[in-house]
């Protein structure tokens, strides 16, 4: 399996991010979906709302990530009707991190790989950031991460030199920004354009969509 981890790193062509910040949650990530060495989008959105609190960011089969957002969807609804509560992003990431888990453990002719970022904030309006790796396992994040997408080593390299503790929402989007361009920059699997999103305790919402366009000039 950890052959698997490693390997799964190449082929997912893609950036995603979470950033930890004293005010609430940043995620981020590029536009461009890939087969192999051929684009097949370039507006890929890659950042889902799982439901009006809890963001879903995939790295992986594009089928498989859409296949998780459904089936959280599903169940955390089926959750809070039964308990009269709503659940927590911990539950929601919990939720996640099994249903990969298990369906990468039955035979199948495909395998199931996702990777991924479940941010969200609970009731209380505190916030909270999940890492789920390709094999299923979980951990929160505390300060930041780029989970098993082929951009993870350039976000992760930036974020080492210039994260800091307490960094504010005002903050961690200017690093997101700078993050995604640097792996937009040199990572063949990234580009095409980056969004980003704030989780506080007033909710979810998309602070930057932007585009990225080739310019051809003469020299």
């Amino acid at each position: 399996m950890d052959n698997d981890l490693k390997n799964s790193i190449l082929k997912t062509g893609t950036t995603i991010l979470g950033i930890v910040c004293k005010d609430g949650i940043i995620m981020a990530a590029d536009r461009q979906s890939t087969a192999g060495t051929i684009v097949m989008s370039k507006d890929s959105k890659k950042i889902k709302e799982v439901n009006n609190y809890i963001l879903f960011a995939g790295t992986g089969m594009v089928a498989d990530i859409q296949k998780s957002i459904k089936l959280v969807a599903a169940e955390l609804k089926l959750k809070e009707l039964r308990s009269k509560s709503r659940p927590t992003v911990k539950q929601a990431a919990n939720l996640s991190a099994t249903i990969i888990y298990q369906s990468i453990r039955q035979p199948t002719m495909l395998q199931f790989m996702v990777g991924s970022l479940i941010g969200g904030v609970n009731e209380d309006g505190s916030s909270e950031l999940f890492s789920i790796d390709p094999a299923g396992g979980i951990s929160e994040v505390r300060e930041y991460d780029a989970n098993y997408g082929s951009g993870m080593p350039y976000v992760l390299g930036l974020f080492e030199r210039q994260y800091k503790k307490d960094i504010t929402i005002k903050e961690g989007i200017e690093l997101a920004k700078e993050a995604l361009k640097s792996s937009t920059q040199r990572d063949i699997g990234s580009g095409y354009g980056i969004d980003i999103f704030t989780i506080t305790k007033e909710g979810i919402k998309k602070v930057v969509s932007q585009e990225i366009s080739s310019e051809y000039k003469d020299q």
